[in-house]
């Protein structure tokens, strides 16, 4: 491994890398934008999914290691993230048409059985891969589990199901079935118009704030006091289907903040946005940015890649919303390489929750670029900035770039960049690729920390389904976004992203 100068060098100097051979690659060399290579990383990360499975019920593991253990929980996320990308794994043929039939068709009989809150249709977070049964007890450990239902969970999961419907013709009806009872507006808080992050419906955790109502009437659940209320984060997938499904006013997309007001009042935020109001739909919108590094960013909640762009993987924002999300994105990514390459000089960007390679999980990002005010860093010694706000809050030194310690890079952030740095972000993985040992039979382990090159050696549903997301758009033309946007989506939110203009800009 290079030292941190030479990784810092070859980071910033962003040339399309060769890739080294590895199993099942071309001895060629060839460079790292060519198809070939694109084609390789999805055979790879599909082979992931196979380690991820627990064939008889057709759910994924939340992760498995390199080894091959698999864990014992799974989320409605996870299932989600399986069934696309066994869509996605089809279509680049990797996996016949017959087999990702068989395959689907497992997920859907186990999820018909799956326990779930039947006022809602909702499905529970955590579930057994194995037995499909809901977890009330921890795998690991034994400690309690209080069943929850989440907004934005459940909200990839239908994602998934409305792909199989509108991808796999012989298999619609029974994705239909599953969707159908599930109501977004179980979350909708009219007052605020906006949706909670989700709800128990018997006591969580003693000390867990919560509020008891129900929004579609009948017995009290018992709601998150939070609601989720920034635009620029995953939960808009929720938001997306609730409006498509005609369960949440179109209005609640404009409810959502896009920053947080200038005023004082609102000065715990991480830095004073600059904006002006508009109003849509009867709703005034203060379209807010932040300040960074010459580029003016709606943020996202934490600074991270995936709140931003995992929803683009199905949703063509960009292309909807020219005069918002068609600005924002490519800009957000730009931030991105701007920090790892820059600011903080890592030597390697992409930054976004994932699992620490020293144990555990947790989340990263550009701090400056997220609401949060203590927004998700970049490294794990958690170098944070704070530029004040206006005359309410005095700004702090800005952290040097060598106060960035053990920086710890994810490689789907790179293939979410797709989309808007086809070139940087390829060689941003060739390097990872080159620089450590980062990649495996299941294509690219979850995470590296670039100053030490500790990897954890393990793959993410979650994650390995954001890059064959990725993967099949780039070599398909966008295939999934039209598998999810067919119909109904496209009709009710296409016309709500083509009248907002942010104020984002370079």
């Amino acid at each position: 491994m290079p030292t941190r100068r030479l990784a810092i060098l070859v980071g910033l100097a962003l040339t399309v890398s060769l890739i080294a051979p590895a199993a099942g690659l071309a001895a060629e060399q060839p460079a790292a934008g060519d198809p070939r290579v694109l084609q390789r990383y999805a055979a790879d990360t599909w082979r992931s999914f196979e380690l991820l499975l627990e064939p008889a019920t057709g759910l994924p593991a939340d992760n498995v290691s390199e080894s091959g253990e698999r864990s014992r929980y799974t989320s409605p996320t996870n299932v989600g993230a399986y069934l696309w990308s066994t869509l996605a794994a089809r279509d680049l043929g990797v996996i016949t048409p017959a087999e990702a039939h068989r395959r689907i068709a497992t997920t859907l009989g186990t999820l018909a059985g799956l326990e779930r809150h039947q006022p809602s249709g909702m499905f529970y977070n955590w579930y057994d891969p194995v037995s499909g049964a809901k977890l009330t007890t921890w795998p690991v450990g034994g400690s309690p589990v209080y069943p929850f239902l989440s907004s934005v969970d459940n909200g990839w999961m239908a994602a998934g199901l409305v792909m199989v419907a509108n991808a796999v013709p012989q298999l619609r009806q029974r994705a239909s079935a599953l969707l159908e009872p599930m109501d977004f507006g179980y979350y909708h808080d009219p007052a605020a118009g906006l949706l909670r992050g989700g709800f128990w419906v018997d006591p969580p955790a003693p000390g867990t704030c919560t509020i008891a109502g129900n929004y579609r009437g009948g017995a009290d659940v018992r709601y998150t006091c939070h609601h989720y209320g920034s635009l620029n984060t995953e939960p808009r997938i929720a938001s997306y289907l609730g409006i498509a499904f005609g369960q949440v006013p179109a209005s609640h997309y404009f409810k959502m903040w896009r920053t947080f007001p200038p005023t004082c009042d609102w000065g715990w935020q991480e830095q004073q946005p600059a904006g002006v109001t508009r109003t849509y739909l009867g709703v005034e919108v203060f379209e807010g940015h932040y300040r960074y590094r010459g580029m003016d960013i709606v943020p996202s909640w934490g600074g991270s890649m995936f709140e931003a762009l995992m929803v683009p993987l199905l949703v063509p924002e960009a292309r909807w919303g020219p005069r918002s999300w068609g600005v924002n994105h490519p800009l957000y990514v730009k931030a991105q390489i701007e920090h790892g390459l820059h600011e903080a000089r890592h030597g390697y960007w992409g930054f976004s929750p994932s699992n620490n390679p020293s144990g555990g999980y947790r989340e990263y990002g550009v701090d400056a670029i997220g609401l949060n005010p203590d927004g998700y860093a970049s490294n794990n010694d958690n170098t944070l900035v704070d530029y004040g706000f206006g005359d309410c809050r005095p700004a702090q030194p800005v952290p040097p770039p060598e106060a960035y310690t053990n920086g710890v890079v994810t490689p789907h952030a790179s293939f979410l960049a797709l989309p808007y740095a086809r070139g940087p972000a390829l060689a941003n993985l060739a390097n990872l690729r080159r620089d450590f040992d980062a990649y495996g039979e299941g294509g690219f382990f979850d995470a590296v920390n670039v100053d030490t090159g500790q990897v954890s050696r393990h793959w993410l549903a979650l994650d390995q389904g954001m890059v064959m997301a990725a993967l099949a758009n780039e070599l398909t033309g966008d295939l999934l976004q039209r598998y999810f946007t067919r119909g109904e989506v496209e009709r009710a939110v296409r016309p709500l992203l083509a009248i907002e203009e942010f104020t984002a800009g370079r």
